[in-house]
């Protein structure tokens, strides 16, 4: 990302990394637009509609989620477990089985939203805030 924030990268691309801000501001956006979907759309339509809402949401989310993993020095893969805690407990956890789910989302809500990236560079790109000068 080179310090600049290109949205449609971080939304649509795995690769590299991304910072706690413009993630969490994705994060964000992406449950907003779930809640927003869920709330307006009657049960029939949801049912028609949901076929291409939902995959296009839990990819973006993936790639959200894929970045900002990578800049915390972890593999994208993670975001599969993340994305599925999420999909278990949505909209509220309704029973006890719920409770490893939301031990998940909590784990990353604390490593992604709150602790900083790795300094320097690592296996998954450099460091977006520092972005690498380049000599001439």
């Amino acid at each position: 990302m080179n310090g600049q924030i290109d949205w449609s990268e971080l939304f649509f691309s795995a690769g590299g990394r991304a910072t706690r801000g413009p993630s969490l501001v994705a994060a964000l956006l992406l449950l907003a637009a779930a809640a927003i979907y869920e709330a307006s759309v009657g049960a029939t339509l949801h049912w028609l509609t949901g076929w291409f809402i939902y995959p296009a949401l839990i990819y973006c989310g993936a790639c959200v989620l894929s970045k900002r993993l990578h800049d915390r020095g972890r593999s994208g893969w993670w975001a599969a477990l993340v994305l599925f805690a999420i999909g278990a407990i949505w909209p509220q956890p309704n029973s006890f089985f719920d409770f490893p789910f939301t031990l998940v989302v909590i784990w990353a809500v604390t490593d992604l939203a709150i602790m900083p990236g790795e300094t320097g560079t690592n296996r998954f790109g450099g460091n977006p805030l520092r972005p690498a000068v380049v000599a001439v």
